[in-house]
């Protein structure tokens, strides 16, 4: 099951069904007015969604109309918690030996976790507007899931029952910023601009063979201005999202529609390139003495995409541009 938020003007839009090629689109009010109302009911509220979409993909759904990545929200435009993790090892290693940010091997040790803001996520389609290009804007292409409620201290052997969806990230980051608000201690504010959302959030059984063992394991297609940037494979995570989610819950409950992130896909492999701009130029430090992909300038369009063993789209993509803030399109 396949399911998008469609703008209507709200903060919250309105829960649509789409089809598996994504090319059409159903809306859900019967059984769940937005997604969020969806989450927090899913016992209850899953048969009816599934059901319909069922009857969708089998052209039989009444009042479908075509679906437009442009129109949709992020698949939950807002929700009680956005958690991101940094959850390669790989990632974690080229950064450290790169640059020094004092995390020597922590991120083999347990998973990385810091809280973003959750009150105002971005659409897969919408502009991304920002202050100014001497903070070093970049990309993170992640996958993200999203969980019910799950108690407080529960293992990471009780917690696949609890991924209810699965989407794509942009975790938009300010490269300059970063380094000085991690130095505090006390976390990312500046540095971590609206994140952005694939236009669907599928259920993990759309993905088949390729859900396994708490991995995503499909490369993650990354264009930045419509040339190749990278193809990062899910699979080589390092800690799964089960541990991942493990370790959020160790202290406290995590309430329905809290989305966990996987941080930025690395592999070990230079050949697939990389997932953000700060990675390719910490590989760049460590091989040619020196980084030279430059950050992204107002204008720039970033793609990240997902394909099934069929070269069939899973999530839609998320095809953003970068803007100045407060200038005209």
């Amino acid at each position: 099951m396949k399911l998008a938020t469609i703008k209507n003007g709200t903060r919250d839009g309105r829960l649509a069904i789409v089809s598996r090629d994504l090319a059409a689109a159903v809306f859900a009010d019967d059984a769940a007015p937005t997604l969020l109302h969806a989450m927090e009911r899913w016992p209850s509220v899953e048969s009816a969604l599934r059901a319909r979409s069922d009857q969708l993909n089998a052209g039989a759904a009444g009042g479908a109309f075509a679906f437009e990545p442009t129109q949709a929200m992020a698949p939950l435009p807002r929700c009680y918690q956005w958690l991101d993790g940094s959850t390669f090892a790989n990632h974690g290693a080229l950064m450290e030996r790169a640059f020094d940010l004092g995390i020597t091997n922590e991120y083999e040790k347990y998973p990385l976790v810091y809280q973003g803001a959750s009150d105002d996520f971005l659409g897969p389609c919408d502009d991304v507007e920002l202050t100014s290009e001497s903070d070093n804007m970049d990309f993170e292409g992640e996958v993200a899931v999203v969980v019910d409620e799950i108690p407080m201290g529960t293992p990471k052997a009780g917690v696949a029952p609890h991924i209810k969806l699965i989407m794509l990230v942009n975790d938009v980051s300010l490269r300059a910023l970063a380094a000085r608000e991690m130095k505090t201690g006390f976390g990312w504010v500046q540095a971590k601009p609206s994140t952005s959302f694939s236009p669907v959030a599928v259920t993990p059984d759309e993905l088949g063979d390729a859900w396994a063992d708490g991995r995503v394991q499909l490369p993650l297609q990354i264009q930045r201005g419509g040339e190749w940037f990278g193809h990062p494979n899910g699979k080589e995570m390092t800690f799964n999202f089960f541990r991942l989610i493990e370790h959020a819950a160790y202290s406290r409950r995590l309430r329905a529609g809290t989305i966990i992130g996987s941080g930025t896909v690395s592999n070990a492999s230079r050949s697939v390139g990389s997932a953000c701009i700060a990675e390719r130029r910490a590989i760049e430090t460590l091989d040619q003495g020196g980084a030279k992909t430059p950050f992204l300038r107002f204008g720039e369009r970033v793609r990240i995409e997902m394909f099934d063993a069929a070269s069939r789209s899973i999530f839609g993509a998320i095809d953003q541009r970068y803007v100045k803030h407060g200038v005209p399109a």
